[in-house]
């Protein structure tokens, strides 16, 4: 039996709404922790999540930082990706990024996931 992927895509689940933050990432999380190949794809302004130091400032709720989901998501082996336009639109080039971001994945990419038999996808 092949591994399960899942690729995520964060795209309403804005920096200016992080209530909602904290789902993507433990839905990520979960999946790896069951052994599946895991991507998450960030678009539009939900990129500016992937530069180290935002999720510190954004309280989810119940006195966790999005940083604290971002972090174990990381660690449990998901890869977070930057839409290719989205970054080169909000991101300074000199800006840090955190743990767990392996680069650029436009939106050709996750629509070649969504296609694929191989992958499933859910969408925050």
């Amino acid at each position: 039996m092949s591994r399960v992927r899942l690729a995520i895509l964060v795209w309403s689940a804005t920096p200016d709404r992080p209530a909602l933050l904290a789902a993507p990432f433990v839905y990520a999380a979960a999946a790896a922790a069951l052994d599946a190949e895991v991507e998450m794809h960030f678009a539009g302004e939900c990129v500016r999540l992937l530069v180290a130091g935002e999720g510190e400032r954004l309280d989810c709720g119940r006195g966790e930082t999005l940083d604290h989901f971002m972090r174990q998501a990381a660690q449990a082996g998901v890869r977070f990706l930057a839409c290719t336009t989205a970054k080169s639109a909000r991101l300074q080039g000199n800006e840090a990024m955190v743990e767990g971001f392996s680069g650029t994945a436009g939106a050709a990419a996750f629509a070649e996931r969504a296609i694929d038999p191989a992958w499933r996808t859910l969408v925050f």
